[in-house]
């Protein structure tokens, strides 16, 4: 008798006082990217896991899959689309294709420094611009820093718009990409970067563009011996949610995600500084020649952008607040 009494109260007492370890349930959600584990973004969506799953006490978790596990980035927003995947990381580059908008970002030289890039992207435009991709399903949730993109090439060095001419130069799939490096003198090709390291080895590309620590960490530095920092675009990397996950949370939930993604995002930031740094010593060690050469004979070049872009009054309006913003 007393044995049956003691199993009543281990089992059904929890029950009845709503014991929430054995009540509650946790949402699973997927997020996938395309960078390296060591990559900042990447140590801050750990973060971002792991405060999301204290601040819902274990109700909310998210599972990282990095490294293109779950497809390209152009794949993954096309998961999102059919709600098949909650969450994803794509440059501002590959999302202008899903939100017109986003082309703004892709602009040569349209930021004076890194403190007016975060003052856009944290601001009303920086909102704006997240919001345009609800109607294609994709709701943009925060922005990474990833610094300032420049042309590293594995033959020629590159000093000035000249040295682009005659060489096939990686980009993302990116109209603003394309006709930047078009207007620049180079041939731009479209490459997923997961093959990238493979193309420059075998010769399909002469040279891509990117920031030090994608370069240091895809280890493209091996193939890439000339590293110029002409910096001719800043183009986040953003955090995109599915409409169909994030129509389907609580309010209290959309919170916890929201702070989450918040304390993120701080978080990248800070760690981005240093590792632009280490990705500049190391590849320096590894034989890679750093140049820095006039920027101006970079961004005279690509003046006939801004002209083009005048065609399209909603963007062209776009560039003018960015301009005038502080």
């Amino acid at each position: 008798m007393r044995l049956k009494t003691i199993l009543y109260c281990l089992f059904f007492i929890p029950l009845l006082f709503g014991c929430n370890e054995l009540t509650k349930k946790t949402k699973t959600i997927k997020l996938a990217h395309g960078l390296d584990t060591k990559h900042s973004v990447h140590i801050a969506m750990l973060k971002m896991s792991d405060d999301l799953y204290k601040l819902s006490n274990g109700t909310l978790k998210i599972n990282v899959y990095p490294s293109q596990q779950l497809g390209t980035e152009r794949e993954c927003l096309e998961l999102l689309q059919i709600g098949s995947l909650e969450m994803t990381k794509v440059s501002a580059a590959v999302l202008e294709n899903f939100a017109p908008k986003m082309k703004v970002l892709g602009l040569p030289y349209l930021f004076r420094d890194r403190e007016h890039t975060f003052n856009v992207l944290d601001g009303e435009i920086g909102q704006e611009l997240l919001d345009d991709g609800i109607q294609f399903w994709l709701k943009g949730l925060g922005y990474y820093d990833a610094g300032s993109r420049s042309f590293y090439s594995k033959d020629k060095a590159i000093h000035s718009p000249e040295d682009l001419k005659g060489l096939k130069i990686r980009v993302m799939e990116s109209v603003s990409a394309m006709n930047m490096v078009r207007s620049l003198g180079g041939s731009p090709t479209p490459i997923s970067w997961g093959e990238l390291y493979t193309s420059l080895q075998q010769g399909v590309v002469d040279a891509a563009e990117n920031n030090p620590p994608s370069f240091y960490l895809s280890r493209h530095y091996e193939v890439c011996k000339n590293y110029t920092l002409d910096e001719h675009t800043v183009v986040p990397d953003i955090l995109v949610g599915s409409t169909h996950f994030w129509d389907a949370l609580t309010e209290q939930e959309k919170e916890w995600v929201k702070i989450a993604i918040k304390n993120s995002v701080k978080y990248q930031r800070e760690l981005w500084l240093e590792a632009e740094k280490e990705a500049l010593t190391e590849v320096e060690k590894a034989g890679v020649k750093i140049i820095r050469p006039d920027k101006t004979l970079f961004s005279d070049m690509v003046t006939p952008i801004y002209d083009e872009v005048k065609k399209d009054p909603e963007v062209y309006k776009l560039i003018q607040r960015i301009k005038n913003t502080k």
